[in-house]
């Protein structure tokens, strides 16, 4: 077998060093770390958690004063390593290994004294062998200096349940006027239509029914106004926040992909969009149209508009 193939299959500290430079980095590894997560794009992954082994290697800034000086404070210490990894699992459920070293990698080179990282990431679940990724990232090449980094403040919308009684009305686009008129992005949600969907025999599949119902009736709405659009991912959500865009929300791939998802089914279309406003931050949680808005709903998030007052 060649060097260059002993290598590829080598644990990552082993490439690390092969791959170093004139001027050598200390290293640090964290072998052989599993884990049980929901991860994958296949059906069949849904639903069910699977092992995933982490085996990460950081090279970092020689650190002769804090060894000098036994202070694990002047350190990067395992745990960092360690914690970037639960905290991109719980950020997100993800459909591909890929996303998930890149935003470990990218984590991890958050931390002043890391200047390149190797992270393999392996499912041992999903066939007779190890399936996996393995992706090197340097702070030169894929982050800012440290110091530049600035946290943004997360833009906070305004997310506005309709009822179909109201998207059928002929006073929602003076609605939207007045609505779009704050300045504060706007996100709208709508529930199912009011004709019932196909039922089915299992929970998972009649979830994944009612969702796409609702979907169908995002649709319908962003139909009613062209500055309407329908949108399902975050990223999308986020852009468009930014640029001022109206969207209506297609809740499927953010309810399924969520790590702590909602307590509410989506034929508790209300419920399912109080879910969606807290995840987004929203300043404030409104609602036009008849909706059964209950104490037990924390009251205080809820702006009840009648058809004739907005």
């Amino acid at each position: 077998m060649s060097n260059e193939i002993r290598l590829a299959f080598a644990h990552p500290s082993e490439r690390a060093e092969a791959t170093s430079g004139s001027d050598p980095l200390d290293r640090i590894s964290l072998r052989d770390h599993i884990v049980e997560v929901e991860i994958g794009a296949f059906q069949a992954e849904r639903g069910a958690t699977q092992r995933v082994c982490f085996n990460v290697v950081v090279e970092v800034l020689p650190t002769n004063a804090a060894v000098a000086d036994d202070d694990v404070d002047r350190i990067l210490s395992y745990d960092k390593v360690t914690e970037a990894i639960a905290f991109e699992l719980a950020a997100e459920r993800l459909n591909l290994l890929e996303t998930l070293a890149a935003r470990v990698a990218d984590r991890v080179l958050l931390e002043p004294q890391a200047q390149r990282v190797f992270v393999r990431i392996e499912k041992l679940d999903r066939g007779p062998g190890a399936l996996g990724v393995e992706i090197v990232r340097s702070r030169k090449a894929h982050l800012l200096p440290v110091e530049t980094l600035v946290d943004e403040e997360p833009i906070k919308p305004r997310v506005v349940y309709v009822s179909n009684e109201a998207r059928n009305s002929e006073n929602l686009p003076g609605w939207i006027d007045q609505l779009e008129e704050s300045g504060v992005p706007l996100i709208l949600c709508v529930g199912a239509p009011d004709v019932t969907a196909p039922q089915t025999s299992q929970d998972l599949t009649q979830r994944r029914v009612d969702l796409l119902a609702i979907e169908q009736n995002a649709w319908m709405l962003a139909a009613r106004d062209k500055r309407c659009v329908v949108v399902d991912t975050r990223t999308e959500l986020d852009w468009a926040m930014k640029n001022g865009q109206i969207c209506v929300w297609a809740p499927s791939k953010i309810v399924l992909d969520a790590v702590e998802g909602p307590d509410a089914l989506p034929s508790d279309p209300l419920g399912l969009a109080s879910w969606f406003a807290a995840e987004m931050q929203s300043e404030a949680f409104w609602v036009i149209g008849d909706a059964d808005v209950t104490a037990g709903d924390t009251a205080s998030r809820y702006v009840a508009i009648s058809q004739k007052s907005l």
